[in-house]
């Protein structure tokens, strides 16, 4: 998967490259209660089942807000995309492994969508977008190890 064309507040994405096997990245990914330990904006995440299509999990933010959201596509060991509702739209993150080369590249995009699309990406869109390489560097690092 290539970068986006063009990065915006409202639609942005990072890849990264690693050593390490798409298995451990997909393992750090679906770990829920893990996502903490590298997403620096996240101050806890939990899910109610196992990770599959249609489960349902609820992040808290450093700043202490709460969302619900819920696995919306899902291939195994390949990719997967969440929705968390906002009012009158939605932020998705996609999440997108591949093998090229003996590297492993991981894609975090991320999304807002929906009439109120403009607004949340106007407030959340610049420090998401600033905190992106820092997360995938960490899980760079955690799956390295």
């Amino acid at each position: 998967m290539a970068q986006l064309k063009e990065q915006s507040n409202k639609h942005f994405s990072n890849t990264e490259e690693t050593t390490a096997r798409p298995e451990t990245i997909w393992k750090i990914w679906t770990d829920v209660s893990g996502w903490k330990n590298w997403d620096i904006g996240l101050k806890n995440a939990t899910m109610e089942d196992s990770f599959h299509l249609g489960t349902i999990g609820k992040i808290t933010s450093l700043e202490g807000r709460k969302s619900k959201f819920k696995v919306v596509a899902f291939e195994a060991n390949k990719s997967y995309t969440f929705k968390t509702k906002l009012p009158l739209g939605a932020l998705y993150v996609k999440r997108t492994l591949r093998v090229e080369n003996d590297l492993t590249y991981f894609t975090h995009e991320v999304w807002f969508k929906g009439f109120t699309s403009g607004i949340f990406a106007k407030k959340f869109g610049p420090k998401f977008r600033e905190m992106l390489p820092r997360v995938m560097a960490n899980i760079k690092t955690i799956a390295e190890k």
